[in-house]
């Protein structure tokens, strides 16, 4: 058995911002958590659940913890606990107890506006049933889990309108369990989920080639809903709608966030495919389910640094390790979650839905229902050719229909967000064919 010697910073100190400004992510601090994780050199789901400075489950405990402290110092802001469940597969074939660490900062909407951010604390080697070796995980998801963390440090205190939780999720390398068990949890507690940011693998900047690319982070999103039957398909399919789901509008909400917030100099390149070709992450479960949900990782992978035991070969150095991490590139895109999140979180939930009218005229009719606590909607078109919204309008809140004068709704799209009192938007509904009569 190789094991792995780190040495572990001190806690970043935190200094109170003044009075009015927003507080920001750190990168000594986001560092400072990475090498603690590290520092407990495996966290695979099948390591120890009870060795007190070794494994997954002292990896747990300790950022428990650390959600509390932030809580603490919030004045009780944040309720911290542990959801669990045994799961088996073919990389656990004895089962093993899956177990998530939630913190809850509760909004003014409650259950009926959430936003979960989302990164895995598990980590593995070359082989996934190899539970023994030392397995830092510090980018495969340290980076996740740390920037999660920072977000909870970040935003607890701040007034929302919707209910942050943010996830600390198990599981991920054995079969996507933690997400699985996160969006179940979430069905069955009747959370109206408008958004699931979830982080894996957002810390390198250097590529497996030596390519840089550090101005840059991936937003994958899926198109067709995993969780539309078939007649939700064939209506989608009708209104031209496969570039439109939710969760693609949620996609452009985060390039909303890093174009409004120029200052991260993080361009968001939205991917439009669920995940990376052929692989997953734990978000997929939620879209399974029908929650918006997004994947954000590097604008570049490396590799020779995930999944892979510690050793060097031919002058490579393998293994997922701190040194090959970029701090100042995980803290822009913390600040790119923590913006979106400040928005969507600061904004009424999006509609319920949205539909057309206008058939065989030279206008098109916007309709859509009713958001409680939404001062008013911004009614957004664009030409059916083009992937970007190109004109909007704000109308009231009492409003519940639009029509678009010489817009013929044969050529355009078009989609509703609703708004806050201060301006910040929901994720756009796309509007669709209208209702069956």
């Amino acid at each position: 058995m190789r094991k792995l010697t780190l040495f572990v910073s001190a806690a970043a100190l935190f200094i109170t911002p003044p009075a009015g400004a927003k507080a920001s992510p750190d990168a000594a601090s986001l560092q400072s958590t990475v090498e603690k994780l590290v520092s407990f050199g495996t966290r695979h789901t099948l390591s120890s659940p009870d060795h007190p400075t070794r494994g997954i489950g002292a990896a747990r405990r300790w950022a428990a913890d650390e959600f509390k402290s932030v809580s603490k110092g919030c004045g009780g802001c944040l309720t911290v606990e542990n959801i669990e469940r045994v799961f088996s597969g073919p990389r656990a074939p004895d089962g093993v107890n899956v177990v998530n660490v939630l913190a809850v900062q509760m909004g003014k909407r409650g259950w009926d506006h959430v936003i979960i951010v989302a990164g895995h604390i598990d980590s593995r080697v070359t082989d996934p049933m190899n539970f023994t070796d030392d397995a830092p995980g510090a980018n495969d998801d340290g980076s996740g889990t740390a920037l999660v963390m920072e977000a909870a440090r970040v935003l607890a205190g701040e007034e929302m309108e919707a209910t942050i939780v943010y996830a600390l999720l198990s599981g991920e390398e054995q079969g996507l369990w933690g997400g699985t068990l996160l969006a179940e949890i979430a069905k069955k507690r009747g959370w109206k989920v408008s958004a699931m940011l979830n982080n894996d693998i957002v810390g390198n900047s250097v590529g497996t080639d030596g390519r840089v690319v550090a101005d840059r982070v991936r937003v994958f999103s899926e198109g067709i809903r995993a969780s539309e039957d078939i007649d939700a398909m064939m209506a989608r399919r009708g209104s031209g709608g496969e570039d439109d789901g939710p969760s693609r509008a949620l996609m452009r909400a985060a390039e909303r966030a890093a174009e409004r917030n120029d200052d991260l100099r993080l361009e968001v390149f939205g991917v439009r495919r669920p995940d990376r070709f052929r692989r997953g992450g734990d978000h997929l479960p939620a879209l399974e389910l029908g929650f918006p949900a997004v994947r954000f990782t590097v604008g570049v992978e490396n590799y020779v640094g995930q999944h892979q035991d510690l050793r060097s070969e031919d002058g490579l150095e393998y293994g997922d390790t701190v040194d090959k991490m970029d701090f100042d590139y995980l803290t822009r895109v913390t600040a790119l979650n923590i913006a979106t999140i400040r928005e969507l979180g600061a904004a009424p939930a999006a509609p319920d839905s949205a539909s057309l009218g206008g058939a065989v005229s030279s206008d098109t009719i916007v309709n859509w229902q009713a958001v409680e606590g939404a001062a008013g909607y911004k009614v957004y078109w664009r030409r059916s050719d083009q992937r970007d919204w190109e004109d909007s309008r704000m109308v009231s809140a009492d409003q519940t229909s639009l029509k678009l004068e010489g817009v013929i709704v044969d050529d355009y799209f078009a989609g509703v967000a609703a708004v806050s009192a201060s301006g910040a938007e929901s994720i756009v509904t796309f509007a669709g064919l209208p209702p069956r009569e």
